[in-house]
């Protein structure tokens, strides 16, 4: 199989590839909602006059999230993939207000500060689940669980090129020298998500944020995700008994991560935010 995998990421901070074997397309995650029909325009490049015909969603967070309904705009026959939590989220009006708001929030940021409002269009067309099999043409996904990031978080594995369409909750890698952990919502379901991947048949992962990883790369990052996670709490609880606070612990994982390549994939309003929670999550598990 000509597996292709492209970056369409419109903006730092986006997380947006292309797969393709040339009869089947999938795109994989899709972005903010400021970016949305930016990624459709780098799809239709790279497609021609053929379709699109999957939109597979990792979570539902708004920077992988939220252009889907823009894509859909111009491909609205491609299928959106998503686990049930993030069906879920995306049926909760108030979700998609906090969504709507953290989007315009980074659009200003950017210098962006109108565009259209297709959030309330967000959808999922298929419902999936640990085990079940995605029959995209030839390629065969099997879905993957993966919480820790989020509760819905998920991957795709696809067995015939033992390859892993990965999730946040594994950690998320610069390119260079740093993975670093990103587990808001459970430290404990993190591992338990490392784990499961580090019992599988891989040689390569699409990262979020960053893209597919070759052999070396791979074995680096995956070798590194349980690592980085157990030190990081280490750290933190640490911090916590040596009298430290809350921020204290924040400015020790921005310190120790936001650095080499991690600015250019992940924005500091992100950063801080997801640091927050992520500390918390120590905090409430392991104090």
């Amino acid at each position: 199989m000509k597996l292709t995998i492209t970056d369409v990421r419109a903006h730092p901070g986006d997380s947006a590839f292309l797969i393709d074997d040339g009869t089947t397309s999938i795109l994989y995650d899709t972005g903010f909602g400021f970016t949305g029909y930016a990624i459709a325009d780098k799809v239709r490049e790279l497609l021609g006059e053929r379709p699109l015909d999957f939109i597979f969603l990792t979570h539902s967070h708004y920077d992988h999230a939220l252009g889907a309904p823009y894509v859909s705009a111009r491909y609205p026959a491609a299928r959106v993939i998503a686990g049930r939590h993030a069906a879920e989220v995306f049926a909760k009006p108030t979700a998609r207000d906090h969504m709507r708001d953290l989007d315009q929030k980074f659009a200003v940021r950017c210098g962006i500060h109108e565009y259209e409002d297709r959030i309330d269009e967000l959808r999922v067309d298929t419902i999936v689940q640990e085990g079940d099999v995605v029959h995209a043409g030839a390629m065969d996904f099997t879905v993957v669980e993966l919480p820790g990031h989020t509760k819905c978080s998920i991957g795709f594995y696809l067995p015939s090129e033992k390859l892993l369409l990965g999730s946040e909750s594994l950690g998320v890698y610069d390119g260079g020298e740093i993975v670093f952990p990103l587990y808001l919502v459970s430290y404990r379901m993190a591992l338990e998500s490392i784990a499961k991947v580090e019992a599988m048949d891989i040689d390569n992962i699409l990262v979020p944020h960053y893209g597919v990883l070759d052999h070396d790369a791979t074995r680096f990052y995956l070798a590194n995700c349980r690592k980085n996670a157990t030190e990081t709490a280490d750290a933190i609880v640490m911090i916590f008994k040596n009298g430290g606070t809350h921020d204290d612990a924040v400015a020790y994982f921005k310190k120790t991560f936001f650095r080499g390549n991690v600015p250019a994939i992940y924005p500091l309003d992100a950063m801080e935010l997801n640091t927050n929670l992520l500390v918390s999550c120590i905090e409430r598990e392991l104090l």
